[in-house]
């Protein structure tokens, strides 16, 4: 197989444009995303450098990292000079950024707002392709005092069992709770078996003093909260 162009090489580009250098002389904010994504798979391909095939392959999913981080292995593989390795390195990278933006969301240990519970759970539930149902356990101050998967079902929804709710309330002290579950259709209206649940637990934990302070419906990019909108 030839070499590859020496054109098409980032080595031999000026210094100012090589993302490396440009990452070490003007610090990271300077790059593009393109930029960062051709640090990380290092080279192109014969008829591209790195730079213009990571443009090319965010093209494909209209520039949006989101939809980046959803790519498969397959899926990446298919792009002419990224091998499994580069295609590993990329999922890699992705999955690092998703934990982190988890990590600082759950730094903020006390529940102010609905938006404070869908920045706890997008990053955890926000982009799956099966529906999950969790519950946050609060204490009287509503701090977390921990969030608990409670099912994982198919796209079509999950069971949901009140009595485990309930009895682990009880264990850990917690004397509120808010129920979150994603749609992966992306639809934030909530349906029948959402509202129903709803009212169940609600109705379950008002005998024990345990209040639903709320029930978040998450997608990728929003959400729909019960309390915000009248519903519990």
């Amino acid at each position: 197989m030839p070499d590859k162009k020496p054109s098409l090489s980032i080595k031999n580009w000026s210094q100012d444009d090589q993302p490396r250098e440009k990452l070490r002389d003007k610090g990271k904010l300077a790059l593009s995303d393109a930029e960062l994504l051709a640090i990380l798979i290092g080279s192109g391909n014969r008829n591209e450098s790195a730079l213009d095939l990571c443009k090319r392959i965010l093209a494909s999913v209209n520039n949006n990292l989101n939809q980046l981080g959803k790519l498969s292995l397959k899926q990446l593989t298919t792009f002419n000079g990224i091998g499994e390795a580069k295609a590993i390195t990329i999922l890699a990278a992705m999955e690092l950024g998703r934990r982190r933006r988890g990590e600082e969301a759950a730094k903020q240990t006390k529940i102010t707002s609905s938006t404070a519970v869908f920045e706890l759970m997008q990053p955890i539930i926000g982009e799956l392709p099966h529906e999950e149902f969790w519950i946050i356990y609060l204490n009287n101050s509503n701090k977390i005092i921990q969030k608990q998967q409670l099912s994982k079902g198919g796209i079509t929804g999950t069971l949901v069992d009140v009595r485990l709710v309930l009895k682990t309330a009880l264990e850990c002290g917690a004397v509120g709770i808010i129920l979150a579950h994603n749609h992966p259709s992306g639809t934030l209206k909530p349906s029948e078996s959402d509202r129903l649940i709803t009212q169940k637990l609600k109705k379950a934990g008002q005998s024990l003093d345990i209040k639903v302070l709320d029930h978040l419906i998450v997608t990728e990019k929003a959400y729909f909260s019960f309390a915000d909108n009248n519903s519990l």
